[in-house]
C-alpha cells in the first residue's frame, strides 16, 4: 500500500502577473515515487506565505490566511486518510471538488461523461446523457425541483425509483427496457459513489427487498428459411437495394457480425486468402479488457465474394475494409457514418421485403 505525505507547497516555479504564487496542495509518495501537485485557488506572494503559514504566531490578516491555509490541508489530509488503498486519481477529484459535491449525482455523472467522452466510448457516453436527461425531466416535473443539481443520493429511495418508473411509463409512454437502461446507469452511479466512500452503502436502494429493475423479455421472431430463401434470390429492383441485401447477408454469413464491427473491419483482420476473419468486438473493448477474445470466423463463397465486390482489399493493413467509417474519424463522426450505414440497410432491405411479400419486420 503506497504511503501518502500530504503538505502545502507554494509553486515559485513562475509568478502570476500580480507578483503572486499559486499555493498548491503536494501528494507524495515514496514507493512508487510520485509527486502531484493540486490547486487551491489561493495565491500568496513570498512574504505573505512567510508571514502567515510559515510564521509560529501570525497575527491580523495573516493569521485569517493561515487559517485558510490549514483548511485545504486538513480538507487533503481527510480525503487522503479515506483512501485506502490511496490513488491519485481519487484523490484529485474528491479534492477538486466543492465540499458535499460528492453527495449530488449530477457530480458522478458529470465524471463519467468527462471519462468515456475521453476513451470515445460515444454509445456509452449518450446513454448516460439520457438517463441524466431522464431523471432530470422527472424531478422538475414530479419533486418540485429546478433541476437535478440539487438532488442527492440520500433521496433516492425504492419509493423514488417506482415513482420515477410509473412516469416514464405512463406520463412519458416510455417502455419497461427504456426504462430499466436509464436505472441501470444510475444504479452504476451508486456503485461508483459507494465504491469511492462518497456514500453509504445502507443506502442503495437497488435489490430484493428494494426496488428491483424491471427485466421484460424482448421476444425476437425469426425470419423462416422460405423468407430468407426469397430475399437472397431476388433481383434487386435498385443498386441500393442490392448493396443493402449484400451487408444484410454478410452480416448474416458472419454469424450476425455487428454493422459497427462491419464498418471498421480492417485488412489485418483478414487472413490473405480471405478464408477466415478474426477480430475482437467493439462492444467488448472497454467493458471486458481483462479477458478480450478474439472471435474467429471461417468465411463461406458468399462472404468472400462480398469482400472482393466491396472491399479495398490491396490496401495497407490497417486500412478500413469497407468504405463506411471515414480513416481518422473522431469517435462521434464514427458513430455517425455507422448508425447512417446500418439505416441505410435497413430501410433498402424493408422495401425489398415489401416488394416480394415478406411481411415480417426485417432489421439488422
Amino acid at each position: 500500500m503506497a504511503q501518502v505525505q500530504i503538505s502545502i507547497f507554494l509553486d515559485k516555479r513562475r509568478a502570476k502577473k500580480s507578483g503572486k504564487f499559486p499555493l498548491k496542495i503536494r501528494a507524495f509518495t515514496a514507493k512508487p515515487r510520485v509527486q502531484k501537485l493540486y490547486p487551491t485557488g489561493l495565491e500568496l506572494t513570498l512574504k505573505e506565505f512567510e508571514s502567515s503559514y510559515l510564521s509560529e504566531h501570525p497575527r491580523g490578516e495573516n493569521r485569517r490566511l493561515r487559517m485558510q491555509i490549514l483548511s485545504h490541508l486538513n480538507r487533503a489530509a481527510e480525503i487522503s486518510e479515506a483512501l485506502e488503498p490511496f490513488n491519485f486519481d481519487q484523490f484529485g477529484r474528491k479534492f477538486l471538488r466543492e465540499s458535499g459535491d460528492g453527495l449530488h449525482i449530477t457530480t458522478h455523472y458529470d465524471e463519467v461523461f468527462e471519462n468515456l467522452s475521453k476513451r470515445g466510448q460515444v454509445g456509452t457516453a449518450d446513454t448516460y446523457r439520457l438517463s441524466f436527461k431522464s431523471l432530470e425531466d422527472f424531478v422538475i416535473h414530479r419533486k418540485n425541483k429546478r433541476s437535478l443539481d440539487s438532488l442527492t443520493f440520500a433521496e433516492i429511495s425504492p419509493d423514488f425509483l417506482k415513482d420515477f418508473e410509473q412516469y416514464m411509463t405512463e406520463d412519458k409512454g416510455r417502455s419497461l427496457t427504456t426504462v430499466s437502461i436509464y436505472l441501470r446507469v444510475l444504479r452504476a452511479i451508486f456503485n461508483k459513489a459507494i465504491e469511492e466512500g462518497e456514500i453509504p452503502k445502507e443506502i442503495y436502494p437497488f435489490g430484493k427487498r428494494k426496488y428491483q429493475l424491471p427485466s421484460p423479455r424482448n421476444v425476437k421472431k425469426a425470419l423462416s428459411k422460405e423468407d430468407l430463401k426469397k430475399l437472397l434470390e431476388a433481383e434487386p429492383k435498385t443498386r441500393d437495394q442490392e448493396k443493402a441485401r449484400d451487408f444484410w447477408f454478410f452480416s448474416f454469413a458472419c454469424n450476425g457480425m455487428n454493422m459497427k464491427d462491419i464498418a471498421l473491419m480492417k485488412r489485418r483482420n483478414l487472413s490473405q486468402d480471405l478464408s477466415q476473419l478474426e477480430f475482437i468486438r467493439e462492444k467488448t473493448k472497454n467493458t471486458s479488457r481483462g479477458d478480450m477474445k478474439s472471435i474467429t470466423l471461417y468465411l463461406n463463397g458468399f462472404a468472400q465474394e462480398i469482400l472482393s465486390k466491396y472491399g479495398s482489399l490491396d490496401m495497407g493493413q490497417d486500412s478500413y475494409v469497407f468504405d463506411i467509417a471515414s480513416p481518422g474519424a473522431s469517435p462521434e463522426q464514427q458513430k455517425r457514418e455507422v448508425k447512417a450505414f446500418t439505416r441505410f440497410v435497413n430501410q433498402h432491405m424493408k422495401k425489398l421485403a415489401e416488394s416480394l411479400g415478406v411481411d415480417a419486420r426485417i432489421s439488422t
